[in-house]
């Protein structure tokens, strides 16, 4: 406060202190990220809810796939939709990306196989991709040396408040349907023509005409030669091939150590001074900086498991009915909301249930399917409720729907929250305690602040093993996510401001440019590796606390490897 306070002194109010543009800017952020987060954090839980419910029905490999490979190719790709935006115009690049977004986002709703959802989220993915840098690019040219620190910590809040209003609003939408909460995505998006163009000053000039050819030559200076481009594509392009399922078993192994041999190979047959660059040898220009984006990838990796892994966890096996009977407490009308039922599709699912034979492997489909619908049946009670069932079937169908509604109203005690509403209190972490975290470790080291925010992530999975089987599951959830809201107030901030030690002096944006394909894969392997340990551990193992070690372990293990690494080149 005393630093802004300075700043308003020596500009005026805080309000004139910003051109028109960056109000704007701030704005269309908003309404972005409500349309991104408002599908976002329910995505899981859509791309697995059964078709009869109004989901897509995908397998869990299936949503890892498009979970892992569309965000990494969005965070990649803003290097070069930059480059592009500084060649055509900011507002020009601001209506492509409305103009393919909205109808991205209506598509989605539509989309009902693997390659047309496929399809719809990279035309999002791409609109984002193109609206990213120069939305920081506005905020950036709207600020300056006295202001900057305050205009985009006024920009990240915006971030932080659409990430946190989206998945409150995607939740109420949902309870109308699925495909409202696309319908709404789609709206937000349509709202940011407005301000766009009413109020953006076309007249933005930037001070760097980048070329494409550009962002090579600075990526062969920050990353590597061609040589280094072409092993790790081929490595991500495998990797991706594997995690997707679209080669399996052995010959994916095979393919992988099959590419490094021959990679290898051809490395002994090149040489330092040959010209060509298929000749040359491997160049990794900045090996340490290398090293630190691939350790971070691990963090990465284990903090999107909060939007991949934990909402359909959270359906499947905790119960948060704890929450609701205190919410309820409280005020009804706030528990109706965060655990809305739809009582009809309750109905119509429990009628049909009664026409089969309730054997127990009914039973266990009927409570999965009951799962998608917010209500967890606690395993001890399934033989109970199979008995109130069979008494059900009973009576004739004609005459039974008093009896019906009661059954259905005994369900309710078993209703749960939402589970987008839990994860929500990540943004409403950050918002609230972000500053205060950042100015605690403001004086730490920064390796020792990214260790403990690892070390903090890893105990919250620990205590997500415990979730599953806690009298209190809903409670406990609230602590997981806090944590991991706290691992990620350590680490984010800080592993941005590490990567000033790499840069050569007037070098540090164009390093940080390239800190973001740390995040991209993270994003990948994050998306597959939740595919893969929920359909092992979860689905065919039924031990979920394994999936949760495994993540804690490679958060301990991201953890070791700074301390590494901070020992060789401290």
């Amino acid at each position: 406060m005393d630093i802004t306070s300075k700043e308003a002194t020596k500009s005026g109010s805080i309000a004139s202190q910003f051109g028109r543009n960056f109000y704007v800017a701030n704005l269309m952020e908003i309404f972005e990220r409500l349309a991104w987060y408002g599908f976002f954090a329910v995505s899981s839980i859509y791309m697995t809810t059964p078709v009869e419910q109004g989901g897509v029905g995908f397998s869990n490999v299936e949503r890892g796939a498009i979970q892992g490979i569309i965000p990494f190719f969005l965070y990649l790709l803003p290097v070069f939709t930059g480059a592009i935006a500084d060649q055509v115009g900011y507002k020009k690049m601001f209506l492509f990306a409305f103009i393919i977004m909205a109808p991205g986002y209506w598509l989605l709703g539509y989309a009902k196989s693997f390659n047309e959802f496929f399809a719809a989220l990279s035309i999002v993915a791409l609109g984002a991709a193109c609206f990213k840098p120069v939305v920081v690019g506005t905020v950036a040219m709207s600020t300056n040396e006295n202001n900057r620190g305050l205009g985009f910590g006024i920009f990240y809040t915006m971030v932080n408040v659409g990430g946190f209003l989206g998945p409150l609003i995607a939740g109420y939408m949902r309870a109308i349907s699925w495909d409202a909460v696309f319908m709404m995505s789609a709206a937000w998006i349509l709202l940011n023509f407005i301000p766009l163009l009413l109020w953006y000053k076309p007249s933005i000039t930037t001070n760097n005409n980048r070329r494409i050819i550009d962002i090579l030559n600075d990526a062969q200076t920050v990353l590597g030669n061609a040589r280094f481009a072409l092993l790790s594509f081929g490595l991500v392009v495998i990797i991706m091939l594997i995690g997707s399922q679209f080669i399996t078993g052995p010959f994916g192994a095979i393919l992988l150590v099959g590419f490094v041999i021959g990679f290898m190979f051809w490395e002994r047959r090149c040489t330092k001074v040959a010209t060509r660059w298929w000749q040359q040898r491997l160049v990794i220009s900045q090996p340490r900086f290398a090293l630190y984006l691939l350790i971070l990838t691990g963090f990465w990796t284990v903090y999107n498991q909060l939007f991949y892994t934990l909402p359909i966890f959270i359906r499947d096996y905790v119960d948060t009915s704890d929450l609701v009977h205190l919410i309820n407490a409280v005020s009804p009308q706030v528990a109706n909301f965060l655990s809305h039922l739809d009582i009809a599709a309750i109905e119509k699912l429990t009628m049909e249930l009664l026409k089969t034979d309730l054997m127990a492997d009914t039973m266990t489909s009927y409570r999965a399917h009951l799962a998608h619908l917010k209500i967890l049946l606690p395993i001890s009670q399934l033989e109970s409720i199979n008995t109130a069932l069979r008494e059900l079937q009973t009576i004739p169908e004609e005459t039974r729907h008093v009896q019906l509604q009661l059954f259905l109203a005994s369900l309710s005690q078993y209703r749960q929250v939402n589970p987008e509403y839990l994860i929500n209190l990540d943004f409403a972490a950050i918002v609230l305690f972000q500053v205060a975290v950042s100015q605690c470790v403001a004086k730490k080291r920064t390796i020792s602040v990214l260790i403990a925010g690892l070390i903090v992530t890893a105990l919250a999975f620990v205590f997500a093993c415990l979730s599953g089987n806690w009298l209190s599951g809903g409670a406990l959830m609230i602590l997981v996510i806090v944590l991991i809201a706290l691992g990620e107030m350590l680490t984010s901030p800080k592993s941005q401001e590490y990567v000033a030690t790499f840069a050569p002096k007037g070098a540090a944006a164009t390093y940080m440019g390239y800190y973001f394909v740390s995040m991209a894969l993270g994003f990948l392997f994050a998306g597959f590796l939740s595919g893969w340990s929920y359909d092992v551990f979860v689905i065919e193992m039924h031990k979920p606390e394994l999936m949760w070690m495994l993540f804690s372990g490679i958060a301990l293990s991201t953890a070791l490897a700074f301390y590494k690494f901070d020992k060789k080149f401290s």
